[in-house]
């Protein structure tokens, strides 16, 4: 299976993608970082890749999807509600748009949209649930 997994995304502004990032508190990974691009580190071996819209297009034929089109959404874990409500509040506060959220008792999820738009959901599951597996999901919430 994959040891590592990079989600490259297209940005408008490398220094307003940067500041946003940092300010909900990740890190940014000087070594893939530069004019064009930056690397956050989302958890060990995993980052996204922003790129400037630009220079993401040149990584396929496709056409780049424009600002406000919704081409995935990117679901990271948390490691309780707690942190799921930190996390989005820094990115509100940085100037994230707050997006959905989700509460089933044994999953609580809250979202939020990046600067360029990029869907970003952080979710908690208990270990319990997430256990016994999907099965038993339905009569825990």
């Amino acid at each position: 299976m994959h040891k590592m997994i990079f989600v490259n995304l297209p940005i408008a502004d490398v220094q307003r993608s940067r500041d946003f990032f940092t300010a909900v508190g990740y890190t940014i990974n000087e070594k893939f970082s530069d004019e064009n691009a930056i690397s956050v580190e989302l958890g060990e071996n995993i980052a996204a890749m922003l790129l400037k819209t630009d220079f993401f297009g040149t990584f396929h034929e496709a056409t780049t999807a424009a600002p406000g089109v919704k081409e995935t959404l990117i679901a990271l874990s948390a490691e309780s509600r707690e942190e799921v409500d930190e996390i989005v509040g820094r990115a509100v506060a940085a100037g994230g748009k707050e997006g959905r959220s989700e509460d089933h008792g044994f999953m609580y999820g809250r979202s939020f949209d990046d600067p360029d738009g990029h869907g970003w959901e952080i979710m908690w599951m208990d270990p319990a649930a997430a256990e016994a597996g999907p099965e038993h999901v339905g009569a825990q919430g």
